[in-house]
């Protein structure tokens, strides 16, 4: 077996060659030149197979100090010629910021939050508070406390998207409404209870006017004399005023939710003819929302005394509100980052809405 050759010109030559690298694509070739499979170091490693044990004492360590020192000055070279990039390309970056702005920004307001506003600002005239929970929540929280049974088809993998099972079984959800604040709410306040709830919520569906991610915004009055009554003219209030018509003529037609009890949804009179939805005249009739008296179940599951209290809720997709108000075919372009879609259908942020100055 030959002798192992001096490592020192070895060295000398290859961290030469490390230094003189200029830019990324040379190091890797000296890199793969010296370290590779068939690298001149790699080639040596390999020659220490057919070594006796006393010279193998000698060169094993003699090899992996060359290999390490070189894999260090690499690595070193690297960091330094990245940077060196970055510098270059932050200088030929570099924006003078005494110049005067653009004539025309870009930046506004999306419509979906331009319609959270707005029924912020009309709910929030009517008394209503905001509240806010957790985007990922647990099954107590998302199914159990709203009365929905086992076997429910939104507990099905088919419809909601859940996380992995922790250590004892259980399966955290990307929330599918956001009722769980809603029970939140009841569980740490005592009545009366009026809030809004509004947020992001997660159901597997994909077209023209369903995406996976959606925006919602849901209501809970919780008090001793509420009662349907109350329910309709609140709803029929608020969306008079948000479509900005003298009367929004609402019908409630009965419906099943598990959390409410008696249930309805709530369509609006509008006029389909001509190509669009005028609310507030007409002969048609557009479903907006589900509604109804507060299941005594989840008032009993929340703590609330259903003998005493009782509440209505309901709930509203903003992005579908937003495609009726504004105009806009398509929800999906809403999450599209088209700068040309939201320079269109986008608000300037300072104009923010109020009921006595005007929503739109």
């Amino acid at each position: 077996m030959p002798a192992l050759p001096d490592l020192a010109p070895i060295e000398t030559s290859a961290l030469a060659a490390v230094a003189a690298a200029s830019d990324e694509a040379t190091l890797e070739a000296v890199r793969i030149a010296e370290l590779g499979k068939k690298g001149r170091v790699s080639l040596l490693m390999r020659e220490l197979g057919g070594m006796s044990p006393e010279e193998r004492q000698t060169a094993g360590p003699a090899l992996n100090g060359l290999r390490d020192r070189l894999a260090e000055a690499i690595s070193a070279r690297k960091a330094a010629l990245e940077a060196n990039a970055l510098n270059a390309r932050l200088a030929t970056e570099r924006e003078d910021l005494t110049l005067p702005p653009r004539p025309d920004p870009i930046g506004a307001l999306h419509p979906v939050m331009q319609v959270f506003e707005e029924l912020a600002a009309i709910f929030g005239d009517m008394g209503f508070a905001v509240a806010e929970g957790p985007d990922i929540e647990d099954d107590f929280h998302n199914f159990t406390a709203l009365n929905f049974p086992e076997g429910h088809p939104a507990r099905e993998m088919h419809d909601t998207f859940f996380l992995r099972a922790d250590a004892k079984g259980a399966r955290k959800v990307l929330r599918t409404h956001t009722s769980p604040v809603q029970i939140r709410t009841m569980v740490s306040q005592k009545p009366p209870i009026r809030i809004i709830a509004p947020g992001r919520v997660y159901r597997k569906d994909w077209d023209a006017t369903h995406t996976p991610m959606f925006h919602q915004i849901e209501g809970l009055v919780i008090d001793c004399e509420v009662h349907m009554g109350h329910l309709k003219t609140c709803l029929t209030e608020a969306f008079s005023r948000f479509f900005e018509v003298p009367l929004a003529q609402s019908r409630f037609r009965p419906h099943f939710f598990p959390f409410t009890e008696p249930s309805a949804e709530m369509d609006i009179r509008c006029d389909r003819s001509g190509g669009e939805i005028r609310v507030g005249e007409g002969a048609d009739w557009l479903e907006i929302l589900g509604c109804g008296m507060v299941h005594p179940n989840v008032l009993r599951t929340c703590g609330v005394d259903p003998d005493a209290y009782q509440g209505f809720a309901f709930g509203l997709g903003v992005d579908r509100l937003a495609m009726l108000k504004y105009g806009m075919p398509d929800l999906r372009p809403y999450f599209e980052a088209d700068v040309d879609w939201t320079r269109h259908y986008g608000f300037k942020p300072w104009l923010l809405p109020t009921v006595t100055g005007g929503l739109s």
